[in-house]
């Protein structure tokens, strides 16, 4: 029964891979790849990675679904004309994602039996950090500096979003547009903030010790805000607000801090001070979880379209 569930999903998402490629209309792809993302997300449960597949889910799926829409939604309103593309572009892509996916292939075969691995050394340092999480270990104390700028990359999109703006109306608030449809809307949005909020928090608190994290938590808290932006019961914030500014930069900037404070009380940079691993983390995900929640409900949000008032 377990392997024929597994050959299903597997065959759902070659099928939905498929129609992601060969789909005419922009917002029919889109969709599929919002469940693309979803069956990926359970193709990882089924490969005992929870966090990858929470991870796949809110963002892979959710939030990339969601920013595809709203730029499609921006070209369609801008009454972009679909061109088709030729047969000679069709087959230049299918020969490329064939030649990409033997080459992947061939990788994976080509690896040693057994693979090596550094999980029991990372297994046996755990201790050290006092997580119980060891994907949070890894993230926060072996691979930190990857995990810093992911981080700072996510901002930098940010800016880069931000500085599609007009000069003059650089500083001012994004446009959500309610949705066509505000009454069933507004009443998701009276509702479900709470309980979206709950849910955060405890996503990223648990993710020291169990499936969760940072970007999982902020997914979640984003949601929230722009499904009550959308609503309009709470106007998008300027762009120049000081609270939005230090949400934004304020993980980034303690995890910077608290990595040169590595260099000073503890082995260098990115080091923990001893019996202060864990608090430390946890601050630096408490941080970076408004951040992230932050910049991903911008980044949907998209730049300022008026100036701000006076």
């Amino acid at each position: 029964m377990t392997l024929l569930l597994d050959l299903a999903l597997v065959a759902w998402l070659l099928a939905l891979a498929v129609h992601v490629v060969v789909q005419r209309g922009e917002r029919s792809a889109i969709i599929a790849f919002l469940a693309f993302g979803l069956l990926l997300g359970l193709a990882w449960v089924r490969l005992a990675a929870p966090d990858v597949a929470l991870t796949e889910i809110a963002i892979g799926g959710g939030g990339t679904g969601i920013l595809l829409l709203r730029a499609e939604a921006v070209l369609r309103g801008r009454g972009k004309e679909e061109e088709p593309m030729t047969r000679a572009g069709k087959l230049a892509v299918a020969v490329g994602c064939a030649a990409i996916s033997a080459g992947l292939g061939l990788a994976v075969l080509s690896f040693a039996s057994p693979a090596p691995t550094l999980a029991p050394a990372a297994a046996e340092a755990l201790g050290a950090t006092g997580l119980g999480n060891p994907v949070t270990a890894v993230l926060l104390a072996y691979r930190a500096l990857d995990t810093l700028l992911e981080k700072i990359v996510v901002l930098l999109a940010l800016i880069g979003v931000w500085s599609l703006a007009p000069d003059g109306v650089w500083d001012g608030a994004p446009e959500v547009k309610p949705a066509i449809v505000p009454g069933p809307l507004t009443y998701l949005a009276r509702i479900l903030p709470p309980f979206g909020i709950v849910i955060g928090v405890y996503m990223f608190w648990v993710g020291a010790d169990a499936p969760g994290g940072t970007f999982q938590a902020g997914t979640v808290l984003a949601a929230m805000w722009l499904l009550v932006m959308m609503a309009g019961l709470k106007p998008p914030p300027d762009t120049s607000r000081p609270l939005l500014v230090l949400a934004l930069t304020g993980g980034p900037a303690l995890f910077l801090a608290i990595a040169f404070l590595g260099s000073i009380f503890a082995e260098g940079f990115l080091a923990y001070p001893e019996g202060l691993a864990k608090p430390l983390i946890v601050a630096i995900e408490a941080a970076l979880t408004l951040s992230v929640a932050a910049a991903l409900a911008m980044l949907v949000a998209g730049p300022a379209r008026k100036a701000p008032a006076r």
